[in-house]
């Protein structure tokens, strides 16, 4: 019997630079983390997959994570990086006002390039309490200003891994169901536009 390939679904990490981009895919790669003071940068589009169970039947699923690798800037890496994303997530600072009033840009390039993926914000560096500048009010205000194009909302902290696996976690449920769900409408499309070849008649006609 053969063996169902798992679907892999790709997620992309878009936002502001020095928002922690790269910092959250190290924690989902690696569950790690490494100070600014000791990173290294790194060039070019890094990827990097993980399988989780999702569902009360516990069906296996595969995030596929897409980071720039600090390449945001370059327009040749959008249509790359865009392409077959199933998700996004919008990913700012807690402490800097400015990577969350840039939001909407890097949301207008998402919904420009990745149409069908689902979109998420993402709060960052939340172990900065004390330097908080972004309320959730604020968030919440900027969900509803985008006509309820966004999916959901989290908080994270890449230094204590907090927020991080059950964002991931939750995305991966969340596209699951996405995907099962549009390739059984694809299944009755199928079905509603196929068209059943006439029957020959058994006796030949005399007129």
């Amino acid at each position: 019997m053969a063996t169902l390939k798992m679907p892999c679904q790709k997620v992309i990490l878009c936002g502001e630079y020095g928002v922690g981009k790269s910092s959250l895919f190290r924690r989902f790669a690696t569950d790690s983390f490494v100070s600014a003071s000791d990173r290294k940068s790194t060039l070019g589009l890094d990827q990097y997959e993980k399988t989780y169970s999702v569902g009360p039947d516990e069906r296996q699923t595969k995030l596929q994570l897409w980071d720039t690798g600090g390449l945001e800037r370059v327009a040749s890496v959008t249509s790359s990086y865009f392409k077959f994303a199933e998700a996004a997530i919008l990913v700012f600072a807690m402490d800097s006002v400015d990577s969350f009033n840039v939001l909407s840009q890097h949301l207008l390039e998402i919904v420009s390039h990745a149409e069908h993926a689902k979109i998420y914000v993402c709060g960052n560096k939340i172990d900065l309490k004390h330097d908080s500048v972004v309320s959730d009010a604020d968030i919440q205000m900027f969900c509803e200003q985008c006509h309820n194009v966004v999916t959901g909302t989290f908080k994270t902290s890449c230094k204590t891994g907090e927020g991080v696996h059950e964002m991931f976690t939750e995305i991966a449920r969340q596209v699951a169901v996405s995907s099962r769900s549009r390739k059984e409408l694809e299944r009755l499309d199928d079905r509603a536009f196929k068209v059943e070849a006439p029957q020959a008649d058994d006796e030949p006609c005399s007129c």
